[in-house]
């Protein structure tokens, strides 16, 4: 019932079909015209420039979907209602985050088509399937975690553009933060390496390469986990 609700919820304003253009709209023109990100510029089948940009555009288009799971509830007064319902606190969290998260599936799923007309657009050999799966494992596992960033950011504010900013920030420190703080010079050379693996981008990377590796998928299993229990704990408080 919630996961439903959440799915009508974003589709019942203009705000969604805003975003889901913007979406495709932006993942075009940044993979099909803009040179420097242009899919047909290496002159060989590669989604490579797709997967190195995509999840930038993840991370900004996730918080607009989730900004509202909770927000918009808080601020109408719905929230109260809610907590009457014979649902449990992990239900309500697991509802809202099955809902934010088949909308983030359902926007990546019409990209499949890029890998389609690369394949047909090939004059040899065509393009590295495997890689492919395993990049788009990557991505169904991204938008998975940066789902619960940004459920865990709704619940703590009924400002909607609030909890996209936070859902935003957090999502990108995250991801890039570790990175970041990796190349720090005071930092000593041998745990840049350790420092990195903090990161959601570099998990994301190495099951980019096709490397399924163990430790990846239990990274973003737990980053998903840590961020629904945070929201359970603070729903249950309220």
């Amino acid at each position: 019932m919630i996961c439903k609700k959440e799915w009508a919820q974003f589709f019942s304003s203009l705000t969604g079909y805003l975003a889901l253009a913007a979406f495709f709209v932006l993942n075009g023109l940044l993979f099909f015209v803009f040179p420097d990100t242009s899919l047909l510029q290496d002159g060989y089948a590669s989604l490579t420039p797709f997967f190195r940009w995509v999840p930038w555009v993840l991370l900004i288009f996730i918080p607009i979907i989730t900004m509202r799971s909770f927000s918009d509830e808080y601020r109408s007064g719905f929230f109260e209602l809610l907590r009457t319902l014979p649902i449990t606190a992990w239900e309500l969290v697991l509802g809202k985050f099955l809902g934010a998260l088949l909308i983030v599936w359902a926007a990546l799923l019409p990209t499949l088509l890029y890998a389609f007309t690369l394949q047909q657009l090939s004059v040899s050999g065509g393009i590295d399937l495997g890689g492919v799966a395993g990049s788009y494992l990557g991505l169904l596992l991204l938008g998975a975690a940066a789902t619960a960033i940004g459920i865990a950011a709704s619940c703590l504010t009924a400002n909607t553009v609030v909890a996209f900013i936070i859902g935003l920030l957090l999502g990108l420190l995250l991801y890039s933060g570790f990175d970041s703080i990796s190349q720090l010079a005071s930092l000593p050379v041998e745990s840049e390496y350790y420092i990195q693996m903090l990161g959601m981008k570099f998990h994301y990377s190495s099951i980019s390469r096709g490397i399924l590796d163990s430790r990846d998928l239990f990274y973003f299993i737990g980053i998903t986990a840590l961020f629904l229990y945070f929201t359970q704990q603070r729903i249950q408080q309220s």
